[in-house]
């Protein structure tokens, strides 16, 4: 196995990254070129890629049984390439979001398999360092192209788009790099494998995750103004510690899976629990960057071991569908957020965000609690089963 095969593999995961928030320090440039569209879509520009991202998915699956795994990773890096760099010369805001949806397509593509490429070629204890591996360079490539982008704002609204040319790294390195592979054989005869139902359930739980991340980025800024914490270089430097928590959970992931083993998945929702708690709790902003890199912490070992587990147990023939169906549900956690906990402070009539992340913290606690309540009631009846035959 070459040398370069990591590398290259971690790089598919990173362009997955760099599709939507890469450009978000020129979104207020192109408010101000476009001043003539509506708030909603300039809004638009940030998510329409995630919209595009969760068929496109399900089609990169389809595609493994007609194709070789390169062949389709070059095709989406292609879109991915010529949709981000193109949309800098949009003439209209409606060829700008065509544009932003055509990135989507070319993420989807490529988004599941920077995933099954890992369980294609590793296993044991070098796929488990591979998926650790694969989370936390994916937050280094979203620091990197977020501040990049934010320095070629500083020159024109248009310069920004230029961050992916770093797609073309991405494309040289799976051209000489990435072994082709076979497309997936399936026999016609044999009946139809069908999605195991856990994986529904995983899908659920990283929504959830995702969820839950999400809220730091959509709302600490404003969190921080409603405290009287600071100003939006307080808020930039909050984000910061939150991927900064990610990342080192995620790079000594094997480690943290010897200590905790069948406990993991519990430490990562405990830990991103209490992060909401020091955040709502904190006398002042350095107890806050403590409680994000916590919750950093948690989502660092959360994402990991779920797509570990939904592909500990599926065959070949279905992982990449597996993949999909789980990374479809991350875009659908990070789309519904917002709308999901404004919603909730509504009801209530708690308008703050202080509220919103005392929902997350409670939610998150529960969801401990009832893991090992379901687990204490679960082994009792195994062995009352056990004991009785």
């Amino acid at each position: 196995m070459n040398r370069m095969l990591k590398p290259t593999i971690i790089s598919i995961a990173m362009a997955t990254v760099m599709a939507a928030a890469a450009i978000s320090p020129a979104l207020g440039l192109i408010a101000q070129h476009f001043s003539e569209a509506d708030e909603i879509w300039i809004k638009l520009v940030l998510t329409a890629p995630s919209l595009t991202v969760i068929p496109f998915s399900f089609l990169s699956s389809y595609l493994t049984k007609k194709l070789p795994k390169k062949v389709i990773v070059l095709i989406g890096i292609s879109i991915y390439i010529i949709a981000g760099v193109g949309a800098q010369f949009s003439p209209s805001i409606e060829v700008l979001l065509v544009l932003r949806f055509l990135l989507g397509a070319g993420v989807g593509l490529v988004m599941p398999l920077a995933l099954t490429l890992i369980s294609d070629h590793y296993d044991g204890k070098e796929r488990a360092k591979m998926f650790g591996y694969n989370t936390a360079f994916s937050n280094v490539g979203g620091i990197v192209t977020i501040l990049l982008a934010g320095y070629l704002a500083s020159l024109s609204w248009n310069a920004a788009f230029n961050v992916y040319w770093l797609g073309l790294v991405i494309f040289v390195l799976v051209l000489f790099y990435l072994p082709t592979n076979e497309p997936i054989k399936v026999d016609k005869h044999k009946r139809r494998e069908k999605v195991p139902f856990y994986v529904y359930g995983y899908a659920l739980a990283a929504c959830g995750v995702m969820l839950a991340y999400t809220a730091i980025g959509t709302n600490m800024a404003l969190f921080l103004e409603q405290n009287n914490f600071g100003s939006s270089q307080t808020a930039g430097l909050v984000l910061a510690f939150s991927t900064v928590g990610g990342l080192m959970t995620s790079l000594y992931f094997v480690h943290l899976q010897f200590l905790f083993k069948d406990h993991l998945i519990a430490a990562g929702l405990l830990v991103m629990g209490l992060g909401f708690v020091v955040i709502i709790f904190s006398p002042i902003v350095w107890l806050i960057l403590v409680g994000v890199c916590f919750v950093g912490f948690g989502q660092g070992i959360l994402f990991p071991v779920i797509n570990m587990k939904v592909l500990a147990e599926a065959s070949p023939t279905i992982s990449d569908k597996v993949v999909s169906i789980v990374s479809s549900m991350i875009y659908v956690g990070q789309f519904i957020s917002p709308i999901l906990l404004d919603g909730i402070g509504k009801i209530m009539s708690m308008g703050t965000v202080r509220f919103q992340y005392g929902v997350l913290a409670t939610a998150l606690i529960i969801s401990v609690v009832s893991m090992y309540v379901y687990r204490f009631f679960f082994t009792r009846k195994n062995e009352s089963v056990s004991s009785s035959a």
